[in-house]
């Protein structure tokens, strides 16, 4: 077992009152391994009121005032200091044995351009082993097909411009390697969330929210990400959807500059 101390900062700038919902606190999931509260606050005060997405998702609706407003939080929560989970044995599910709920998960979606990738992941996954097998080989091909990049970053590629790009960051990762697990007829869903460098060499860069997703696989969700190709330690989930369009971290119905984002993940020494 070990603790993870989490937190954010951002700040924006609005030259008029601006509805803002967030999409920031821990998933229900993990709000039972909190030590400390994870609390959003703001700077200067203002109302706020919570309420959860049809995805299970936490989100806060706000009012920001006109001129800066700052958004933080700073807590600890537990977590098993265990890998993500290998079962190379969990089988892949026939569609007509699914739970209705799941279906959803095999459809196209803002990002994931399913009805653009179909032919191209059957001739790229055809001939491997359906279960893990195939999502496996799935991450496999998206992790040497993309190169990683910050500067690569453009809120609206789609997961088929990302494969013709060949470029991305950890969003792209995740939209091609779902819309190539939904194409094979595996459900597939996008999470965000915390991820940060735990036994793992650390990376000189900014630390961000991360991407990963999910496929269904053996009865159960099991985690993958296609940009790192390994376990990790120390995934804390925020939200889940269909893709980044269902899990966006804030959306602003009124015009509003970001001006500090800054993202604190670190596991804490005893």
């Amino acid at each position: 077992m070990i603790k993870i101390r989490a937190g954010y900062e951002i700040i924006y700038d609005s030259p008029r009152s601006a509805p803002k919902v967030f999409m920031l606190s821990v998933h229900p999931s993990r709000v039972p391994d909190l030590v400390t509260p994870d609390a959003m606050r703001f700077e200067p005060a203002v109302p706020s009121s919570q309420y959860v997405d049809g995805f299970g998702n936490i989100c806060t609706r706000v009012i920001a005032p006109p001129g800066r407003l700052r958004v933080f939080t700073d807590f600890v929560v537990r977590d098993s200091g265990l890998p993500d989970p290998v079962v190379p044995d969990a089988r892949q599910h026939e569609v007509a044995e699914l739970p209705d709920e799941l279906l959803v998960y095999l459809l196209g979606s803002r990002y994931c351009d399913t009805d653009l990738m179909a032919d191209t992941a059957w001739s790229l996954f055809k001939d491997t082993p359906p279960g893990w097998a195939r999502v496996q080989a799935i991450c496999d091909y998206v992790h040497n097909r993309l190169v990683f990049g910050y500067g690569y970053a453009r809120p609206t590629r789609t997961a088929r411009e990302g494969h013709i790009e060949g470029r991305g960051v950890c969003r792209d990762f995740a939209h091609l390697a779902i819309t190539f697990c939904r194409c094979m007829n595996i459900p597939a869903r996008y999470c965000t969330g915390y991820l940060g460098d735990i036994d793992v060499p650390p990376v000189d860069e900014p630390m961000d929210f991360s991407a990963w997703f999910e496929a269904y696989l053996g009865g159960q969700w099991y985690t993958f990400d296609a940009r790192y190709n390994i376990p990790r330690i120390g995934r804390l989930l925020v939200a889940r959807g269909r893709d980044a369009t269902d899990v966006a971290i804030s959306t602003t119905f009124a015009p509003s500059k970001l001006i500090k984002f800054d993202v604190l993940t670190d596991e804490v020494k005893e």
